[in-house]
């Protein structure tokens, strides 16, 4: 399919402060946009100038959120060049999750060309200032007009593009976390493997909870047996237990992410033992007791890596590497950075590069 182009005639004012950005706040001149009708399946691909849907107001995603997206940056190199990080990973994931969603899967290359496109097109936009980047989010909703539980027959892919800033402007810092015990995520056999909206808002009163507390972040447990780490936030959770890295194994109700994989292959090839299995509260808590809990971060595209400086467990208080960034963790907060803005040499093969 070709991609059909339509420019703004009024662009916006771009940010004048790129050390202003923030996260999600500014949007460019574009977005992609492609249909789904039942028996003539994905169509219509087009890149045409931000703005509003119309929506009917019984469309189904307002009503059974069926609806899924990803996440993912484009990166400015020193050399002025623009690259993505592992493209054919979320786009993989993505129909990962439609499958589970019922919805219509989209051709993996063809999303990458559209996001190609579209970065391109508004590739002033992708700021150049250190630690700075061009967020992506491609997303598919169901639009048909009706009050009644099935899968879509109608539905739409859109990717819109936002110039956000350093996740840490002040520099990275750990953070303190709080371990839910009242409230689930997801479930084995649920969509907690998918990225679906619906999981992120469930995480909210965790959220909420915690920060109540003085906590950052909420620290899942298991939906069944409120026993086994999941993961931190909306992120995937790492520990560095007596030497051996330790992380959740996917087991349905964890999502797969795209940076998780990234620091498990990174983290091997420098020789660290990395173990993904069930991981339980009690057996951390061990670990702190026996002075053997030496390090612990979350990872995610957002914040790359976030170092963990505090859990607290119920009335326990558990100070982790006495509430500084470890060696581990910056090492892999430096490298993965480094790769992505194209300061390192990339030996995986993890960019892409923009033409």
């Amino acid at each position: 399919m070709e991609i059909s182009i339509t420019k703004t005639t009024t662009p916006k004012q771009k940010p004048a402060d790129e050390s202003k950005l923030g996260f999600g706040q500014y949007y460019t001149d574009h977005m992609f946009i492609m249909n789904y009708d039942e028996g003539e399946g994905w169509h219509n691909p087009r890149i045409v100038p931000y703005g509003p849907f119309e929506l009917d107001p019984a469309a189904m995603v307002l009503h059974y959120a069926q609806e899924i997206f990803e996440g993912m940056k484009a990166y400015r190199t020193a050399d002025g060049s623009i690259q993505l990080f592992r493209p054919d990973k979320n786009m993989a994931r993505m129909n990962v999750s439609c499958d589970r969603l019922c919805i219509p899967k989209i051709d993996e290359e063809f999303a990458i060309k559209a996001i190609k496109t579209l970065v391109e097109v508004d590739k002033d936009w992708v700021p150049s200032l250190d630690g700075t980047s061009l967020y992506i989010r491609p997303y598919i909703f169901a639009t048909d007009a009706q009050v009644g539980v099935h899968p879509a027959k109608h539905l739409t892919f859109a990717i819109i593009l936002s110039p956000v800033g350093a996740y840490y402007p002040q520099g990275i810092a750990p953070v303190k976390i709080f371990v839910e015990q009242k409230y689930v995520r997801a479930v084995i056999g649920g969509t907690g493997f998918t990225k679906a909206g619906a999981n992120y808002a469930i995480s909210l009163k965790g959220q909420e909870e915690a920060a109540e507390q003085g906590y950052v972040q909420t620290l899942w447990l298991d939906g069944v047996e409120r026993k086994y780490v999941e993961e931190v936030g909306s992120m995937n959770v790492f520990f560095k237990i007596d030497g051996e890295v330790v992380t959740p194994a996917l087991v349905g109700s964890i999502l797969g992410g795209i940076t998780r994989m990234s620091i498990i292959e990174l983290l091997q090839s420098k020789g660290y033992k990395v173990s993904e299995r069930r991981l339980s509260i009690d057996e951390l808590v061990e670990a702190f007791k026996a002075g053997k809990l030496e390090e612990a971060w979350g990872t995610g595209t957002a914040a790359v890596i976030s170092p963990i400086g505090e859990l607290k467990y119920g009335d326990l208080v558990m100070p982790v590497n006495n509430g500084e960034i470890g060696e581990v963790t910056h090492m892999l907060y430096d490298t993965l950075t480094g790769i992505q803005w194209g300061k390192i040499k990339d030996e995986f093969g993890w960019t892409v590069k923009i033409d």
